[in-house]
């Protein structure tokens, strides 16, 4: 099956899930990840891209972004993704790949689905078993979405901006969104429609994008189809 061309819409915001060669590691201590994310508040800055929630996991990274122009979510990770292997490569005396090929992307609705987006990636350290709340890991948006540290790199969404007329009150109902149970079928939806470059929200989401692009952006269940009786 030919690969779908990756979904990149000015003013959408989009999962984007970049992973390291073979699932290994591409970050190996504090400096790896103040590195990365030095490089992206610099790129996003400049290109035109708004980032609203990240997560930077041992072997891959989780990003919700908004390209604000033509092209720029591509040059984004383009340039992070190449200035960041030469910055390790040039520290630890190493040569080759650190990621694994092209990111997957998936364009994300407003409404719940977004937030539920923001929430998955916030809480991957904690689905990993790598902390039991979000709060013990250091290497993640949630810190400043729940207002316990500053950040030059998060741009709030309208989503949620939404979420309270104030700045505590929007911390205090976001945090309880994320400490909230997991929708098993919305995560699975999000990791499928990310897996497939799809689109990530209801059916007459998908449609609207569809009809905007001229082609098919919904996800496709797993496996092979079943027989016809």
């Amino acid at each position: 099956m030919p690969r779908r061309p990756r979904l990149e819409i000015v003013g959408l915001p989009h999962h984007v899930v970049q992973r390291g060669v073979d699932r290994q590691a591409v970050f190996f201590d504090r400096e790896c990840y103040l590195a990365y994310l030095q490089i992206l508040s610099g790129y996003a800055g400049h290109l035109e891209v708004s980032v609203h929630s990240w997560c930077l996991m041992t072997n891959h990274v989780h990003l919700l972004v908004t390209p604000l122009s033509p092209g720029s979510l591509s040059r984004l990770m383009q340039n992070l993704n190449r200035l960041y292997v030469q910055r390790i490569n040039a520290r630890f005396q190493r040569t080759g790949h650190l990621w694994a090929g092209r990111f997957k992307a998936s364009v994300v609705s407003n409404e719940r689905y977004l937030l539920s987006c923001m929430r998955y990636i916030e809480l991957n350290p904690v689905r990993a078993g790598m902390v039991s709340h979000p709060e013990a890991y250091p290497w993640s948006s949630w810190h400043a979405n729940v207002g316990a540290r500053r950040s030059l790199l998060v741009s709030p969404h309208s989503e949620y901006l939404a979420l309270g007329s104030g700045e505590s009150d929007r911390h205090k109902r976001y945090r309880a969104i994320v400490l909230q149970h997991e929708d098993e079928q919305l995560t699975t939806q999000l990791r499928e429609a990310t897996q497939q470059n799809a689109a990530f929200g209801s059916a007459r989401f998908a449609h609207e994008i569809e009809r905007m692009l001229g082609r098919d952006v919904s996800a496709k269940p797993r496996g092979r189809p079943k027989k016809a009786d």
